[in-house]
């Protein structure tokens, strides 16, 4: 249900004073002393404004478990603590988590995230409620197992006929987790469903050295190479991390225009023993988004930070200070997942949809103000948003989001009832 509509007057965009006029989920007219009756306004004056921020890769209801298990192993990490209480969760305990991964995206200006958890409907629910876009995979995983396998098929087939009472704000896509947990059948069947039904699929791809390493002993090829020997890879396709590839699979992944997602911090935190070769990505052609992995190894949803390590580290692994500038890396978090994903956003113009982030420009992080590009991404946190529309909706105003409290309190009381 929209407003009659909304009206940002005096607002920074693209260097100068504007005004911005919202009808229904778009943005209808930017110009300079606008006026319309029946809107709300909303004071632009000391604001800017940018596109909305957009999160490639996440695993939403991980906010359960932020702080919960850090400082460990990955493999013990998953096997020790995450996995059992993963095995634990419920849909319910599912949509809280999800409800403050979507808070803490909301306060620090991110309207679309890519998901990958179990209990699609806790997670489409929370998404619904709390105004967002996200596409939410259906996560399948068979371990090799002929009989698991006919039972996440028909669960997928299930929550993808289920998935048509939610709103379009709500993509269903697969979620087929990696190809040491999922069979080549597997990943047969999600190709052909996908396209016979035109859904994204959503992969781990390449993120650690001993993946490569056991994926070339038992198939005789690379992660990249067996994917595409069984006609898994296409312009569909979503893969996170991408850590470990050759300048031959960083090719074939072209080739068959699949999206890469980059997520600097959990590589970090989890040592995943390389940096991601942005660099090589962009002189390949690769068409590559950013993300923050779940909150349980970043171990926040902040894409401003991410954007920051993101270009710090692509400076760092390079020795090369100019690798991966401010608005390259502030295109990986809004046109370029955008466009990846098929959304009309990424952009404020005339005619696409009105997701917008209003920066807060007396911050002291942001003053003196010589250059905001740059402010946004080495300077800034998420607490610089002030004001947050996602589809033509107000989200939060002068950082204030409806059922915040609420929120806080419920999920911290699922969390420890979790682990106890």
């Amino acid at each position: 249900m929209f407003a009659q509509g909304i009206l940002i007057k005096n607002i920074l965009l693209n260097g100068k004073e504007q005004d911005i006029y919202i009808e229904g989920n778009t943005i209808k007219e930017i110009g300079v002393g606008l006026e319309k009756e029946g809107t709300k306004i909303i004071d632009g004056r000391n604001k800017a404004a940018i596109p909305s921020l957009m999160n490639g890769h996440t695993h939403a209801a991980m906010t359960l478990l932020r702080g919960y298990a850090d400082d460990m192993p990955l493999q013990e990490w998953l096997q020790t603590r995450i996995w059992p209480i993963e095995a634990k969760m419920s849909e319910e305990d599912i949509y809280w988590g999800a409800k403050l991964a979507c808070l803490e995206m909301i306060k620090s200006g991110t309207t679309f995230f890519n998901d990958m958890y179990w209990h699609w409907h806790g997670t489409a629910k929370a998404v619904e409620e709390m105004g967002l876009r996200a596409m939410i995979n259906a996560v399948f995983i068979d371990l090799f197992d002929p009989a698991k396998t006919k039972e996440q098929i028909v669960e997928n087939e299930r929550l993808f006929e289920e998935s048509r009472t939610y709103s379009s704000r709500i993509i269903f896509s697969l979620g087929p987790h990696a190809i040491y947990t999922v069979s080549k059948e597997s990943l047969i069947w999600c190709q052909r469903f996908a396209q016979e039904n035109r859904l994204f699929i959503h992969i781990h791809l390449s993120e650690t050295k001993k993946e490569v390493e056991d994926c070339l002993s038992q198939n005789g090829a690379r992660p990249v190479e067996y994917l595409s020997r069984i006609g898994f890879l296409g312009p569909n396709v979503i893969a996170a991390h991408c850590v470990w590839l050759t300048d031959s699979e960083m090719k074939i992944l072209r080739d068959h225009e699949v999206k890469i997602v980059y997520n600097p911090i959990s590589n970090m935190k989890l040592a995943v023993g390389a940096a991601s070769p942005w660099s090589k990505f962009r002189r390949v052609g690769l068409a590559t988004s950013l993300g923050t992995d779940g909150a349980s190894s970043n171990n926040n949803l902040d894409v401003f930070e991410a954007m920051k390590v993101a270009a710090l580290l692509e400076k760092f692994s390079t020795d090369d200070p100019t690798a991966l500038p401010a608005d390259e890396v502030l295109n990986m978090a809004t046109i370029n997942p955008a466009t990846a994903f098929n959304l009309n956003c990424g952009k404020i113009e005339e005619g696409r949809w009105a997701d917008i982030a209003m920066i807060d420009l007396k911050r002291p992080e942001l003053t003196p103000g010589f250059n905001l590009k740059s402010d946004l991404v080495y300077a800034a946190s998420g607490n610089v948003v002030d004001t947050l529309i996602c589809d033509g909706q107000i989200l939060m105003e002068n950082r204030q989001v409806k059922g915040e409290e609420e929120i806080l309190v419920k999920a911290k009381q699922v969390a420890f009832n979790l682990v106890r």
